[in-house]
């Protein structure tokens, strides 16, 4: 393991995954101070994803490894000033990259390096990958659109402060029942 190439990308994705991480947190705490609290809610989760790869990927590390003082890596990570529809849609952006290039040619690399078990690590982290992809592509889309809270048909929309319910094409902007804004409106994410 110590003169691999696996090694390396174990490195690099558990630095990738905590970036990403922490840049979902901080476009998740833009839309908290923009009234997008249910975004912010739905960033959180996929930050929290995040966090665990990156976490899984340190233990794999030192499980395989052991204690290293350094590991130089070498890889390129993006640093942006972001809008919230910005930060959607380059979150869309690095998703489909780790899902389509980077975590499949990992799983390849660990694989031709006699790694089947990190392999298949890549690979389904590579999966979920593709779900924040679809995820934050739906967000994006209709945030950019203006139709996150709206729909064709008649839908449930949930306030996630008091329960209440109510089918509509368009979520209120205010609740009925405790007032609270549209951004706590639970998001319908199909």
């Amino acid at each position: 393991m110590k003169s691999s190439k696996t090694l390396i990308n174990l490195a690099r994705a558990f630095a990738g995954e905590s970036q990403a991480g922490l840049r979902y947190q901080m476009i998740a705490e833009l839309c908290k101070q923009q009234g997008y609290n249910t975004l912010e809610t739905e960033l959180k989760t996929i930050a929290k994803n995040e966090v665990a790869h990156a976490k899984n990927y340190y233990n794999l590390l030192t499980e395989q490894n052991g204690t290293a003082k350094n590991i130089e890596i070498c890889a390129g990570y993006p640093f942006e000033k972001f809008t919230i529809e910005d930060g959607l849609k380059f979150s869309m952006e690095a998703e489909h990259e780790e899902a389509e290039k980077i975590y499949p040619e990992f799983a390849k690399i660990a694989r031709e390096e006699g790694f089947e078990d990190i392999a298949k690590k890549f690979e389904l982290t590579a999966k979920v990958e593709r779900k924040h992809e679809l995820t934050f592509k739906f967000l994006y889309e209709n945030f950019k659109n203006g139709t996150l809270f709206k729909n064709n048909e008649p839908t449930f929309w949930e306030c996630t402060e008091c329960g209440h319910v109510e089918a509509r094409k368009e979520a209120w902007n205010m609740c009925p029942l405790c007032n609270a804004t549209q951004g706590f409106v639970k998001l319908k994410l199909n």
